[in-house]
């Protein structure tokens, strides 16, 4: 999904969505440097999902080991 940084203000940035809906977005999430008229992608990374549920799965049976 793409959005554009229609403007930031009092600490979140304003996307415009595909869709056109207009969403408010902490700031903090935004990449440093982004601009407003800049686009920014929303996306899945399915490879890190994995990894991660992975790491859990891990954790979960050393913990029922103990």
């Amino acid at each position: 999904m793409r959005a554009v940084i229609d403007r930031f203000e009092n600490g979140f940035a304003i996307l415009e969505l595909e869709n056109g809906k207009m969403v408010n977005v902490p700031a903090e999430l935004i990449p440093q440097g982004a601009r407003e008229g800049d686009v920014i992608l929303i996306e899945i990374d399915r490879e890190e999902t994995k990894k991660r549920q992975k790491r859990i799965n891990d954790l979960f049976e050393k913990l029922k080991e103990s």
